[in-house]
């Protein structure tokens, strides 16, 4: 299993996904997401452009090795009940992550946000969420939660959001 543990933010919410839910966890990198939900009973996929480290992590989980910032959504036509992203942006791939949540599925995103630059890395402005852009993203499913701004240990400026699609002829979840 990874040696770094799942993000709390993850681990807080992950209760929100059906038992057996597949998850998608997009720039997976050493698979500790990867391993977390397979540990769980969850059938898990993982992308990211070196998959060696969650192979290592998550040896069970279908991993696809592509650069998702330069070739095609390597997932076309193909939904999760979870879709996880963690320390990452590419703006362009908004559209593909919404459109792999399957009905009554779940997202869960945290990375960066405006404000970080002035604590760390990353620095650069592509790489940091604007104020409430994930609530922006998130127009047309249920936001659960949300949250912006510092975390102490490390020091860091951060965006989350957890958001349903809602099946249809479900009524929306209480706030």
């Amino acid at each position: 299993m990874s040696r770094i543990p799942p993000s709390a933010w993850v681990q807080r919410w992950s209760h929100l996904l059906d038992a057996q839910a597949s998850v998608l966890d997009v720039a997976c990198g050493g698979g500790r997401h990867l391993a977390w939900f397979a540990a769980r009973g969850h059938p898990v996929c993982g992308v990211d452009i070196d998959t060696a480290a969650a192979a290592d992590a998550a040896p069970q989980a279908e991993l696809l090795q592509a650069d998702i910032e330069k070739a095609p959504w390597p997932l076309q036509d193909r939904q999760f009940g979870a879709v996880l992203v963690c320390n990452y942006l590419w703006r362009p791939l908004f559209p593909d992550l919404l459109a792999s949540i399957a009905p009554g599925g779940v997202l869960i995103y945290e990375t960066f946000a405006l404000g970080q630059e002035l604590l760390g890395r990353p620095r650069r402005p592509e790489f940091l969420l604007q104020p409430g852009e994930l609530l922006h993203v998130c127009t047309g499913l249920q936001v659960v939660a949300y949250e912006c701004g510092v975390d102490d240990a490390p020091a860091r400026v951060v965006q989350r959001i957890v958001a349903v699609r809602q099946r249809t002829g479900q009524p929306q979840l209480a706030r």
